[in-house]
């Protein structure tokens, strides 16, 4: 297994990160155990999940992933081998403490608090805000419209709260997820001006079909020393090729969530994109599950690569992917599929 530093901290985590969101939907509690006692035994130290989970998100299953986490900490008692990241959600449903902002000090104190309880530990490694409470373009959404009533947690006021946190020693490091360049910017400049606590990483998509991270993001990452936590690096299946010819397996993400899932992969070019990466893959006798997460390993801005398997075969797989060698050769070929076809699925 390969290591980088978290940020600046002195936390070394795998450059393979294990995803979780489908245990408590896809996988059962027993399927989430045997993944983490093996991934955990491969040297992938480094666990993200979400108070959210599982995925896609409803009422009868919020918090179920950190409940089955929890579980296995309580029966291995190995909870410091793990470092741990979870995240607090944005403005969400009725059914998460009412709906509307969650980074107030006093919905946040209940958010962490609920998480360490499922989860079963005294403390969480790596504490991220899930998405802007803000109107901007996340998620995929193309397009800036400056549509803001300016009501939302300020900046300066939500470090101030996991300040707090940090103190009491419920959590160690703090990150973003779905952030902008503009939003990983002003955090980082607060942090530094007011003397609070910095964000250690960005968890955003980037894959193969998705590298819009490039774009503004990179740079940031690298010259602020605040890496990637590349989620989606498979496009949620369809870099593996079991998507080709628009044929979706039994059971697979795609056959049962296709009403969440379309917003992000109904698009144009994506089929197009898959078969001229799959024919790289194969040219080279490659994975294209291996060949697709190596890439996303392979970048100066990564920190790790979240990997979201549903079956230990694909658990398998996907680890081994730090074991394999891009040439300069593939990279360029890879390229130039990325500027006949450029992020098909942002």
């Amino acid at each position: 297994m390969n290591y980088r530093k978290l940020g600046t901290t002195d936390l070394k985590v795998s450059t393979i990160c294990l995803g979780t969101m489908t245990w408590g939907e896809q996988n059962t509690e027993q399927e989430g155990f045997e993944q983490m006692d093996f991934a955990l035994d491969k040297g992938v130290n480094f666990w993200d999940t979400a108070e959210l989970y599982a995925v896609p998100p409803k009422a009868e299953t919020f918090g179920h992933t950190e409940i089955i986490i929890g579980n296995w900490f309580k029966k291995t008692k190995k909870r410091k081998e793990v470092i741990l990241a979870t995240k607090v959600a944005g403005p969400m449903r009725e059914y998460l403490r009412g709906g509307g902002y969650n980074y107030g000090i006093q919905k946040m104190t209940e958010a962490i608090n609920d998480s360490l309880k499922r989860l079963q530990t005294d403390y969480i490694d790596l504490y991220q805000l899930h998405w802007p409470e803000r109107n901007t373009n996340t998620f995929g959404r193309l397009g800036y419209e400056h549509k803001d009533k300016g009501d939302w947690n300020k900046f300066e006021d939500v470090l101030g709260n996991l300040q707090k946190f940090v103190k009491d020693g419920k959590i160690r490091e703090v990150g973003l997820s779905n952030e902008t360049p503009w939003g990983v910017s002003k955090y980082l400049e607060l942090a530094k001006e007011k003397n609070l606590p910095r964000m250690m990483s960005i968890q955003n998509p980037y894959s193969l079909l998705n590298r819009t991270y490039e774009i503004g993001l990179a740079e940031v990452s690298i010259r602020d020393e605040i890496g990637l936590l590349a989620y989606s690096p498979l496009a949620s299946g369809y870099l593996s090729g079991k998507y080709r010819n628009k044929t979706y397996p039994k059971g697979s993400r795609m056959e049962r969530d296709w009403e969440f899932w379309k917003y992000r992969y109904n698009t144009p070019n994506l089929n197009n994109a898959v078969d001229e990466y799959y024919k790289i893959s194969k040219k080279y006798n490659l994975d294209m599950s291996q060949m697709s997460l190596k890439f996303c390993e392979l970048q100066q801005f990564t920190t790790s690569v979240i990997i979201g398997a549903t079956t230990m075969e694909q658990l398998k797989t996907n680890i081994e992917s730090v074991n394999v060698n891009l040439s300069e050769e593939i990279i360029k070929e890879i390229n130039e599929v990325q500027k006949i076809y450029p992020n098909p699925c942002p």
